[in-house]
């Protein structure tokens, strides 16, 4: 008997790494997006516009930093970068709030935001925590009309970004 439960010993030993390396790995419990002005991810997942996998992950658009569009790269969420699909317009001042909805709070280098082809604010936070929400007050300058901002929260600790695309009439 005592042969037994020590050859099943080590059988449960060898096979262990093997099992813990062949089960799928569970995904990020999550991350973060704008959700007023509501932007596309924030549209997707309360049914304003049908959307693919993203309704169900919108905190969930992350990719390599520098990217410039609303996927962030990534496949999946491809939808997000279709400006044709109907996405709901939210009229603004020309200051407005952008309040993120953060479900992990990764250390942050910067915010930024970007609308008529440039760099129009950026928030540099030192690699400092951010609490579950955060807003920024961002000028839009001479831009008026319709625009798409894309917000960018840059990780302060990883090569990665998260990408949110708000769609406004600045009036």
């Amino acid at each position: 008997m005592h042969a037994k439960r020590k050859t099943s010993a080590v059988i449960g030993a060898l096979l262990a790494p093997v099992l813990a390396l062949s089960l799928p790995a569970g995904s990020a419990s999550a991350h973060g997006y704008i959700s007023s002005p509501p932007s596309r991810q924030a549209q997707c997942a309360a049914g304003t516009v049908s959307c693919g996998e993203i309704k169900y992950e919108p905190q969930s658009v992350e990719g390599p930093k520098g990217l410039t569009g609303c996927s962030g790269g990534n496949s999946r969420f491809a939808e997000l970068d279709d400006d044709s699909k109907g996405w709901a317009v939210t009229p603004v001042g020309r200051n407005t709030s952008f309040q993120w909805t953060l479900t992990a709070r990764h250390a942050t280098s910067t915010w930024q935001y970007f609308a008529g082809g440039r760099k129009i604010a950026e928030f540099d936070d030192h690699g400092a925590q951010p609490g579950a929400t955060v807003t920024h007050q961002v000028a839009f300058g001479s831009l008026t009309g319709r625009q798409k901002v894309l917000a960018v929260w840059n990780i302060a600790d990883t090569a990665n970004a998260f990408y949110v695309c708000i769609d406004v009439n600045v009036g």
